[in-house]
C-alpha cells in the first residue's frame, strides 16, 4: 500500500496540492459569482443558506486551505496537502463501504481530459467487487450552454464513465469528451434510470455539476473539487454532497495513478 508520506509527496511534486496552477484572480472571482447564485457556478446546486464572497471564502479556507484573507488578490492558489489526503481516505472508506454492499453507482466527468482514467479505475474495481456500473441515457442528446452560445452534446460512457461529446452534422461518434461543469447529463441519466424502472444509483461519483447535479437531487454524491469550484464545498458543508476532495483537477492524467492505487487499497478493492 503507498504510504501516506510518499502520497504527500507526490501531490505536491505533481502540482496536485501546495501551490497549484489556478489563479488567486480566478477562484475569487469563482466565489464572487457563486455569492451572485450565477448558475455557471451553482453547477447545480440550488444553496439553502446565504452565501456572501466572505463566507465562501472562508469555507474555501477551511476546506481547501486556500488564503483566508479577501485581501489577498492575487498569485498561485494553495491547497494543504494534509486536507487532500484526510478527504482521499474519506472518499476512500466510503468507497469502501458502497463496495460491501453491493449497491449500484453512476459515475461521470466534466474533465475527461485529465480524469476518465482516475473514475474509470474506480468503476473496474466496483464492478468486480459485484457493484452494477450503470449507463444510463447512452446516446440521449442535451443541450448545454457554452461560452460559444448553446451545443448540443451526447451523453457516452466510456469504461464505465460518461462523459458528453459534440454532437451534429459531420460527428463521427470519436470525438473525444468535452469539458463541461454542466449538471445538464447527470440529472438526464438519472432521470432516464428513473423512466426506464431499473435500479437508480446508491453512490454517484465524478466531478462538476455530475457532483452537485446529483446531489441537488437527494443521492448520494462524492468527488474530486479544485479551487474555484465553491459549489462541490458548499454541498458538502450543506448537507448534499458527502465528500469532496481538494485537489487540483487538471494536471496531467498520469499524475492520477498514484491516487488510484491509495483510494482502492484503503478501500480493499486492489487485484
Amino acid at each position: 500500500m503507498m504510504s501516506t508520506a510518499a502520497l504527500r509527496a507526490h501531490l505536491l511534486r505533481a502540482g496536485l496540492a501546495g501551490t497549484v496552477a489556478t489563479p488567486r484572480e480566478t477562484s475569487l472571482r469563482s466565489y464572487r459569482l457563486f455569492a451572485a447564485r450565477d448558475p455557471r457556478l451553482l453547477i447545480g446546486l440550488d444553496p439553502e443558506w446565504a452565501w456572501t464572497q466572505r463566507d465562501v471564502i472562508a469555507l474555501m479556507a477551511q476546506k481547501c486551505g486556500v488564503s483566508a484573507d479577501p485581501r489577498h488578490t492575487s498569485g498561485q492558489d494553495v491547497i494543504d496537502p494534509e486536507l487532500t489526503l484526510a478527504a482521499l481516505d474519506a472518499f476512500a472508506d466510503r468507497l469502501g463501504t458502497v463496495a460491501r454492499s453491493g449497491g449500484p453507482v453512476l459515475l461521470g466527468t466534466g474533465h475527461p481530459h485529465r480524469l476518465l482514467g482516475f473514475y474509470a479505475a474506480l468503476a473496474g474495481a466496483l464492478s468486480a467487487a459485484g457493484c452494477g456500473v450503470l449507463t444510463p441515457a447512452q446516446g440521449r442528446c442535451v443541450d448545454i450552454t457554452t461560452r460559444f452560445g448553446l451545443r448540443t452534446f451526447v451523453i457516452d460512457y466510456v469504461r464505465g464513465v460518461a462523459l458528453v461529446r459534440p454532437h451534429g452534422p459531420g460527428r463521427t461518434g470519436c470525438e473525444p469528451g468535452a469539458h463541461t461543469h454542466s449538471p445538464l447529463p447527470v440529472r438526464l441519466a438519472l432521470q432516464a434510470a428513473a423512466d426506464a424502472g431499473g435500479p437508480l444509483p446508491a453512490l454517484v461519483i465524478g466531478d462538476h455539476g455530475w457532483v452537485c447535479g446529483a446531489g441537488q437531487l437527494g443521492f448520494e454524491a462524492m468527488g474530486l473539487g479544485d479551487t474555484d469550484d465553491p459549489a462541490l464545498f458548499v454541498g458538502q458543508a450543506e448537507g448534499r454532497v458527502s465528500v469532496v476532495v481538494p485537489l487540483d483537477d487538471g494536471v496531467r492524467a498520469d499524475y492520477y495513478r498514484p491516487l488510484i492505487r491509495y483510494v482502492l487499497d484503503r478501500a480493499c478493492l486492489s487485484r
